[in-house]
C-alpha cells in the first residue's frame, strides 16, 4: 500500500477584487469556483488537512489590491472559514517572499493541493515553484478561476485562458482534478495522478 499524501490545502488570494472588484473572474464562473472552494476547506477540515490562505498585498496607491480596501478583502467565503496559517505576499507565488516553504516543510507536507485565483498567474506561479521544490501538487480546477486578457502578444478568452493552462498542469506539474473527486481521493487516502509530456504528446498526436 503506498502512503498516504501528507497534504495541504492552499487557497490562494480570493478576494474581493476577483468578485465585486477590478478583475472579476470569468472562467469557471464564481457561480462555480466559489462554493467549490468553500466545499475544498471543508472536506479538508474535516479530514484534518491544513488550510492555508494567500492573501495578495498591494501599495495604497494600487488601482488593485490596495492594502486595506475593500478589493483587499478576504471573500466571505474563505474569511468566514478557519484556517491554519495566513501568507500575505507581493509577488505572484505564494513561496516568493513568505513562510510557506518553512510551515510546509514543519508540517511534514508532501503534497500541496493548490486552488483560488488566477489559473494562469498566481496559481501557476505557485504551482511551478513547488514541483521545482520536489514537492507533489495537485490543483482543483473547479475552484478556480481565470479571467481574460488583450495585450500587444494576442487575445485570450477566460475559457481558453483556463483549459490551456489545465492541460499544461495535468502534463507534468499537477494533477488536474474537480473538487468532487479530490473530496473522495482525501476520504480515500489516495494520492491523485497526473500525466506526462510525453503520453500528452503521443495521444494528442493519435499515437497513445
Amino acid at each position: 500500500m503506498p502512503t498516504p499524501p501528507r497534504r495541504a490545502l492552499v487557497v490562494i488570494d480570493v478576494q474581493n477584487e476577483y468578485v465585486t472588484g477590478q478583475l472579476p473572474i470569468e472562467h469557471p464562473p464564481l457561480s462555480t469556483s466559489l462554493p467549490a472552494i468553500g466545499a475544498a476547506m471543508d472536506a479538508a477540515q474535516a479530514a484534518g488537512i491544513p488550510v492555508i490562505v494567500v492573501q495578495q498585498d498591494a501599495p495604497e496607491t494600487s488601482p488593485i489590491f490596495a492594502t486595506g480596501s475593500p478589493g483587499w478583502q478576504l471573500h466571505e467565503v474563505v474569511a468566514s472559514r478557519p484556517r491554519d496559517h495566513l501568507v500575505r505576499k507581493l509577488l505572484p507565488s505564494a513561496f516568493a517572499g513568505t513562510d510557506l516553504a518553512e510551515w510546509l516543510a514543519g508540517n511534514n507536507i508532501d503534497t500541496l493541493t493548490v486552488c483560488g485565483f488566477m489559473t494562469h498567474n498566481c496559481d501557476a506561479s505557485t504551482i511551478l515553484q513547488a514541483t521545482h521544490a520536489g514537492m507533489t501538487v495537485e490543483w482543483l480546477s473547479d475552484a478556480s478561476g481565470a479571467l481574460p486578457y488583450a495585450n500587444a502578444a494576442g487575445t485570450v478568452s477566460a475559457e481558453e485562458m483556463h483549459r490551456v493552462f489545465a492541460v499544461v498542469f495535468h502534463s507534468r506539474f499537477a494533477a488536474v482534478a474537480t473538487t468532487s473527486a479530490w473530496i473522495d481521493a482525501v476520504r480515500a487516502g489516495t494520492p491523485l495522478a497526473r500525466d506526462s509530456i510525453f503520453a500528452s504528446n503521443q495521444r494528442a498526436r493519435g499515437l497513445a
